[in-house]
């Protein structure tokens, strides 16, 4: 479904009912927005392991502006104050009220930005392997402990130079290390993959090495879960020890795991899920 958004149409996919029946009322379950990583990539990464939470939420996906299968609209407003302002309108014209925003890995740039632009709006905050500030000589050492000397190399290619070329590589040699389990191949092939979103965005001369979400955070006040990966090379557990040090108004839970990489819910799955679940039934 297509849904017009700030001048363009943003795509998204609803699983769950909002209202339910209860006895002799009908009751409202709470609404969780899932923001996928990238950018550049959509929202199928969360297909179909997030459908179980569809008993206890109207699970809601979400492309971002320039991505998947949403529409691109001008280079210029590819940027996380605009993606957090799109979300927000988003969230207006269906009449989402508080809802539960889960960003995982680039979808956590623009859930902080929602979260520290919008904070009144949201219900509950989930940050997924994600970062408020992007220290790329860590992620660097933390490639060259995983992957050695060529995954270092393959990672400071990329991000200090971002290009299709060195992006090709990355992906190739660095892409693999995301998970402890290994990547699905079919979960490769089904992804869009928009490269030039992401080379517009990634790196220390673009946004990304702009963002600094660290003192922001302290407006945030709804419940907030933190998840992060300890065998992570591309958001370092150190990262999220950071956003969840941040967050100075709320009394964050911070879920670490141990034999996970980027891909949590993906590594330790039933784990991840738990969490999830219980987070948003608490």
């Amino acid at each position: 479904m297509h849904l017009s958004v700030n001048g363009l149409k943003l795509y998204f996919d609803v699983e769950g009912a909002s209202l339910v029946p209860d006895g002799d009322r009908m009751r409202e379950r709470p609404t969780l927005i899932l923001l996928h990583g990238g950018p550049g990539a959509d929202h199928t990464l969360f297909k179909p392991r997030f459908s179980e939470l569809a008993d206890i939420a109207q699970i809601v996906y979400l492309d971002h502006r320039a991505n998947g299968r949403s529409d691109s609209g001008p280079v210029e407003n590819w940027n996380l104050a605009q993606w957090a302002d799109d979300l927000h309108a988003f969230c207006g014209a269906l009449g989402i009220e508080k809802p539960i925003v889960s960003g995982t890995s680039f979808g956590g740039f623009v859930a902080q930005a929602f979260a520290t632009r919008h904070p009144e709006t949201l219900g509950k905050l989930i940050l997924i392997s994600t970062a408020a500030k992007f220290e790329f000589q860590t992620v660097f050492e933390a490639f060259e402990r995983i992957g050695g000397s060529e995954a270092r190399q393959a990672a400071e290619n990329y991000w200090l130079n971002p290009t299709t070329e060195t992006r090709n590589a990355y992906a190739s040699i660095c892409l693999p290390f995301y998970t402890v389990s290994g990547m699905d191949p079919n979960w490769l092939s089904r992804t869009i993959r928009r490269d030039d979103v992401a080379i517009h965005f990634n790196g220390p001369h673009n946004e990304q090495g702009r963002m600094d979400f660290r003192s922001e955070l302290a407006r945030v006040t709804c419940p907030t879960l933190v998840m992060g990966g300890e065998r992570d090379p591309i958001t370092p557990i150190a990262f999220s020890e950071e956003i969840a040090s941040c967050l100075t108004g709320c009394t964050p839970v911070f879920e670490r795991f141990a034999e996970s990489g980027h891909g949590i819910v993906g590594d330790e799955s039933d784990r991840a899920m738990q969490v999830i679940r219980a987070f948003v039934e608490s």
